[in-house]
């Protein structure tokens, strides 16, 4: 028997979409490495969400820092400001100030590097092609070319024991992915997702209106705080 067959490596924000993820590798029985990255990034509390999230499910946490690595972003940069613009309750199509050059590239590559190391088998992570169609690295062939790439450069995958890269929220909308974690009992009281980083969230930046906009259509009641709404 494989006793690496149930390692699977999270990748882990402490925002909705990577609890969700977390919540469904949990009920899938798999023993969780949960990942997260500090990059800067202006939503630093996201890291203490995903603590508390990491420590909710008893899921082994590290933190990598990525602070060196990355330009500046709406993210990243406190001289930028993530637009807010009038919102229909869809994200928008073109790449936004909020991009970090290469994240996702990054942080697959981190997490595909410590899963070999652990033996695990799968890395979830929560990219959404349909709340950010705007960001490259959250698209469906970008997913499908790491894959690719993993299965020839790496030695599990030229051994036949590929690390799979899973995205079970790709092609969802933020109100099914709210009703997913629902069903799961995901703890997404614990969760932030404000670009801003703060707590109470703005319930202004686009990130906080998609949230707020799939809970709406979900029919549930978001469990955090806004200063407005």
């Amino acid at each position: 028997m494989d006793s690496y067959r149930n390692r699977a490596v999270v990748i882990l924000s402490g925002g909705l979409d990577s609890t969700t993820c977390m919540a469904l590798a949990d009920c899938r029985g798999e023993d969780i490495f949960a990942l997260t990255f500090a990059y800067n990034q202006r939503h630093i509390r996201e890291i203490e969400s995903a603590r508390d999230v990491a420590r909710h499910y008893g899921a082994s946490h590290h933190i990598i820092d990525l602070g060196a690595v990355f330009a500046a972003s709406a993210l990243t940069s406190a001289a930028i400001r993530p637009e807010v613009a009038p919102f229909d309750g869809k994200a928008a199509h073109s790449i936004p100030a909020t991009y970090v050059p290469a994240r996702n590239i990054l942080f697959l590559a981190h997490a595909l590097s410590f899963a070999e190391k652990v033996g695990a088998r799968r890395i979830y992570t929560g990219v959404n092609a349909l709340d950010n169609p705007g960001y490259p690295d959250c698209r469906p062939e970008f997913i499908d070319a790491f894959q690719r790439m993993i299965d020839v450069g790496t030695k599990a995958g030229t051994e036949g024991r590929s690390v799979e890269v899973f995205t079970p929220l790709i092609q969802m909308n933020k109100a099914d992915i709210i009703r997913l974690a629902s069903e799961l009992d995901a703890p997404l009281h614990l969760t932030l997702t404000c670009y801003y980083g703060e707590s109470p969230a703005c319930g202004e930046c686009d990130s906080c209106r998609l949230r707020l906009e799939g809970f709406r259509l979900a029919g549930k009641e978001d469990p955090i705080h806004y200063r407005k709404g």
